[in-house]
């Protein structure tokens, strides 16, 4: 992977970095997909920000669906199709409010999946248009801890798109909540085919 030089605000170059996957009301407890576990992810991420974390970017994506064609149904086969959820500008598709007082911590955001299905961080933009590639690899990132809802959609896509682009890539199944059993086995299967490594935490 190319180093790029750019400067860190600190003035020292980053390494490493946290990805933060569609931590969102939408994937949570009463949310519109909503996913067991997902408000103890939320709280447990925003207690690792508001310590001394270790990280040097610190990155969210964020599903933010305006029209995103056949990704939702009135009869979803929750395999390639889903009930509506994460829609932009709603309150269940912003950051879950867990974070709320760790935003200060969050050095960027990506949001996917405006006119299309999108399940890796790496589909996204932020504000300005910057694909999660172009943050990492701007920042002279090598290293990403991977961590969100669900382990076993956006958060396996995210990994596996990461190590795909040449970044030493690690899921953090403690902060992470999957959808069912079976689908987290066949998402563990692909993450170690990949060699990516899955540990329950840092």
């Amino acid at each position: 992977m190319a180093d790029n030089h750019d400067q860190h605000p600190e003035g020292r170059q980053p390494r490493t970095a946290l990805l933060i996957v569609d931590v969102q009301p939408t994937f949570c407890e009463a949310g519109a997909l909503a996913v067991e576990g997902g408000n103890d992810v939320a709280a447990k991420v925003a207690e690792l920000l508001a310590g001394e974390h270790g990280y040097d970017l610190v990155v969210t994506t964020q599903d933010w669906h305006i029209d995103p064609g056949d990704h939702f149904s009135d009869e979803p086969d929750f395999v390639d199709t889903w009930p509506p959820h994460g829609e932009a500008g709603t309150a269940e598709a912003e950051l879950h409010p867990a974070l709320d007082p760790v935003t200060d911590r969050i050095d960027a955001r990506v949001r996917k999946g405006m006119h299309a299905a999108a399940y890796s961080g790496f589909e996204g933009v932020d504000g300005d248009g910057r694909t999660l590639n172009d943050l990492l690899s701007s920042a002279g990132v090598h290293e990403v801890d991977v961590v969100g809802i669900a382990f076993d959609h956006c958060v396996r896509a995210t990994a596996m798109d990461a190590a795909a682009n040449g970044y030493a890539t690690t899921v953090i199944e403690g902060l992470s909540a999957s959808v069912a059993p079976e689908t987290e086995a066949a998402a563990r299967t692909q993450l170690a085919d990949a060699g990516i490594e899955v540990i329950t935490s840092r």
